[in-house]
């Protein structure tokens, strides 16, 4: 049995009589990326991460991209790319200091759920990265537990459009409008695109 149940985790099911179910969806557990799981994640344009500082507060981000941006290498090993973001660098600085980390990727049209946890690192290798147009580096995730979820609780939804603000090989993606404001004057990065007059910006929408 792959997933290993720790004492409150095995209350609740003894509270609840389901200790014999949790341990028959144990054995669907492993930490093989099988080819159906492969397919899936690879067709997914998103995923949360939850990663945790090295006192244990938890993290929780959300990844998007172009379906695909996450490969599978091998049965127990996934890549994805880091993009410019704001700068904060929450889930890389957490995941440098405590690589336990937490996938799930979700089909919000078919309510078809993965969930991956294992262990993840920042890889600079320049052919890796070069291969994700707009990464400035990527994370390899050594899975440790794969298994699928019921999708019953699963709200369905269907894809209006993709982000704009993807990175893409002909390098036009915009910068975000909030980038432009006063209030971030004189704190972006030097390379930033952000301080490139002629580069595109996108159109304003309702932001935190």
């Amino acid at each position: 049995m792959s997933q290993q149940y720790h004492a409150a985790q095995r209350a609740f099911q003894d509270r609840f009589d389901s200790r014999r179910l949790a341990d028959r969806l144990a054995e669907s557990t492993s930490d093989v990326i099988a080819e159906p799981f492969k397919s899936f994640i690879e067709g997914r344009d998103m995923f949360f991460m939850a990663t945790a500082s090295d006192e244990g507060w938890p993290e929780a981000s959300y990844k998007g991209g172009e379906p695909g941006f996450v490969r599978v290498l091998d049965d127990h090993t996934l890549v994805f790319p880091v993009y410019n973001g704001n700068g904060m660098f929450l889930t890389a600085g957490n995941l440098s200091v405590n690589p336990r980390v937490g996938l799930l990727f979700i089909d919000f049209e078919t309510g078809t759920r993965l969930r991956i946890s294992g262990h993840a690192a920042i890889d600079d290798d320049e052919a890796l990265v070069g291969s994700f147009p707009g990464a400035q580096f990527v994370v390899l995730v050594r899975a440790r537990e794969v298994f699928a979820n019921c999708r019953r609780y699963v709200h369905r939804y269907t894809l209006v459009e993709r982000s704009a603000f993807v990175p893409s090989a002909d390098g036009d993606a915009p910068v975000p409008d909030w980038k432009l404001g006063d209030w971030f004057a004189g704190t972006l990065p030097a390379d930033d695109p952000a301080l490139d007059p002629e580069h595109p910006s996108a159109p304003s929408r309702p932001e935190f």
